[in-house]
Order: C-alpha cells, then sequence, then structure tokens
C-alpha cells in the first residue's frame, strides 16, 4: 500500500506547479526574470528543489536560461512564433491524416469528454485548467495517429509556446470560438471526413496565430 508521505508532493514537484501556474496565468508574462529566492520563499522550499523545478521548465520550454539574467519566462518574437506554427501545421497535418480513419468510437468519445473539459474549465474562468484540458484534447486528437515519435515532436513544438496560448484564451470571446472549433473536430472525427478534420485545425490554429499577431503587436 502507498504510504501518505509517498503520495505527498515532493519539494521540486511543488516548486514546479506553483512557477507553471503564475506563468500560465500571466504572472509571469513572457520575458520576465524569475527571482529565485522570493519564489524559494514564496512556495516554502529551499533554493535546491527551486532550481531543480526551473530545470524541469526549461525541458518543457517554459523558461529559459540566460547567462548574467538567470531564468526568465521564454519569449518569442513573432518570427519564431510563426515558424513553430508553421512546424505545428505539417507535424498536425500528418497526425490527423494518420490518425482520423483509424479511429475508433472510444476515441470519439474520449476527444467529447476533453472538449466538454475544456468548455467546463473556461465557465469558471480556471485559466490554468482551461489550458491543460486544451492540450489535453490536441493530444487525444493527434495521438489518433498512434505514433510516439510524431507526438513526442508535436508536444516540443506546443511546449515552446505555452505562455502564448494563455495570453490567447485571456483574450475576449476565444474561448467561445475555441470551443466552436473542438465541437466541429468532434464532429468531423466522427464522421472519419479526414480532409474536413484538417481543414478545422488548420482554422483553428491560423485564428489563435491572427490573434497572437495583435496581441503582440500591441
Amino acid at each position: 500500500m502507498t504510504s501518505t508521505a509517498q503520495r505527498r508532493p515532493t519539494a521540486q514537484h511543488r516548486a514546479a506547479e506553483a512557477l507553471r501556474s503564475a506563468i500560465l496565468d500571466g504572472e509571469l508574462p513572457p520575458g520576465q526574470r524569475v527571482n529565485q529566492e522570493s519564489w524559494a520563499e514564496r512556495v516554502g522550499v529551499s533554493m535546491i528543489p527551486l532550481r531543480e523545478a526551473l530545470r524541469a521548465l526549461a525541458g518543457e520550454g517554459l523558461v529559459t536560461y540566460r547567462p548574467r539574467r538567470g531564468y526568465v519566462v521564454t519569449e518569442l518574437d513573432l518570427t519564431d512564433l510563426e515558424e513553430v506554427y508553421a512546424l505545428r501545421r505539417l507535424l498536425e497535418t500528418e497526425a490527423i491524416r494518420r490518425g482520423v480513419p483509424l479511429a475508433t468510437d472510444a476515441d470519439v468519445a474520449r476527444l467529447r469528454r476533453t472538449a466538454d473539459d475544456c468548455r467546463a474549465a473556461a465557465s469558471r474562468g480556471d485559466l490554468a485548467t482551461r489550458l491543460e484540458t486544451n492540450r489535453a484534447f490536441h493530444a487525444v486528437l493527434h495521438g489518433l495517429a498512434r505514433s510516439q515519435q510524431l507526438q513526442r515532436l508535436v508536444d516540443l513544438l506546443w511546449d515552446s509556446t505555452e505562455a502564448y496560448r494563455a495570453l490567447y484564451y485571456a483574450l475576449p470571446g476565444e474561448a467561445v470560438e475555441a470551443d466552436r472549433a473542438h465541437d466541429a473536430i468532434v464532429r468531423a472525427v466522427a464522421r472519419r471526413d479526414v480532409d474536413a478534420v484538417v481543414a478545422l485545425q488548420d482554422a483553428h490554429r491560423e485564428r489563435a496565430l491572427d490573434r497572437l499577431r495583435v496581441a503582440l503587436a500591441a
């Protein structure tokens, strides 16, 4: 039987979760330096687990280490952001074309549940959970390809822009538009309509990028 002590989150895990939430909620915006002493005190951990947490978040692409500055929240310029989205389009289209014909009724039901979870989080105004459930929705969609290598590459691209999705979902009306896109994607997957799923995913992705272009320019 697992003991209570074994189930208790480690100091590194607590620090990583606190920092991740601050990044996704926008408290730590892109480009912001992470004050390690302040965060160690805030989370109630020593510097060692905090630094381990920062290294883990760097592996996820959420923070970047810069000499003489320490860790900062990952910041992309518009050119980098557009390149990431272009690469996502290539890989996600491949995943959809491979995976949708293989989708089972159980896969469709799982996709529907994650879409419903997204809507529920948005209705509560819970941005962190909204981002988590949105990630889960797309992971199920791309996971239909049954390719660990393809999923790993897509995940790396998503990791590098996670903070920007927080910005996108904070924009007025975008959560509702995303839910509509998710619903349409679920219906197209249920029909095993590969071309429709590709087109819907392209439109969903491009809308997010268009809104981010405007937000970053402002």
